[in-house]
């Protein structure tokens, strides 16, 4: 299965949640950069709110595609220790990346939310969606930050993962909804025909045009 782009995506995904007749008072939350794109076309066939929740990727030493963990905008962190100790990742290396990232955070919530409070979640069905799983480290780190905020259901919903990190966020998740999970995975970007960078711009409009 391939994706035209993360709008084409995105109404597929609104498609199939559409389909499940949710229930609640709904809110859809996109990972920036690239899921708020997706999240857009979500909440456009829900008519549910948008908003982001930022999540940053800790990268390995030498390959910053790689997630050895992440951190979340409330601080929560995520490390996959047996990854880190089978690279050796120094500590010094993680904490100076870690608060790298969340300086890169706080700039981002400056930027996409300015002076506007973040959204009340509590008791509410919250659906988290990104453009994709790869790792699913980021992911990790935001449903474990997202159910300190008493949701009354937290959903993942994303057009693509992998099979196995979408069986481990399944668990942290009420429910997980991808439209593809392949066995063998190497990028997200591999199942699209265009994966261009999203700016910061772009998510900024879309959160104005949602408003």
């Amino acid at each position: 299965m391939r994706f035209r782009d993360r709008r084409e995506a995105g109404q597929l995904l609104g498609k199939e949640l559409a389909g499940l007749h949710i229930q609640g008072d709904v809110i859809v939350l996109g990972v920036p950069r690239g899921g708020v794109v997706v999240a857009h076309e979500v909440a456009r066939a829900l008519h549910a709110p948008l908003d982001v929740y930022i999540t940053r990727k800790i990268g390995a030493p030498h390959n910053p595609e790689l997630a050895v963990g992440a951190v979340a905008s409330d601080g929560t962190t995520y490390l996959d220790q047996n990854l880190i100790r089978s690279m050796g990742v120094p500590e010094a290396y993680l904490q100076d990346e870690t608060q790298r990232q969340r300086q890169e955070i706080a700039r981002r919530m400056a930027a996409y939310r300015g002076t506007r409070p973040e959204p009340e979640l509590k008791d509410k069905t919250v659906i988290l969606v990104d453009d994709g799983v790869a790792t699913g480290a980021t992911v990790l780190a935001a449903l474990r930050a997202l159910k300190q905020r008493k949701p009354g259901q937290l959903i993942l919903a994303v057009p693509v993962g992998a099979a196995d990190s979408m069986e481990v966020l399944g668990h942290e998740a009420d429910q997980a909804v991808c439209l593809y999970a392949p066995e063998s995975f190497w990028a997200v970007g591999a199942f699209y025909d265009l994966f261009d960078q999203t700016t910061d711009a772009e998510v900024i409009e879309l959160l104005r045009e949602a408003q």
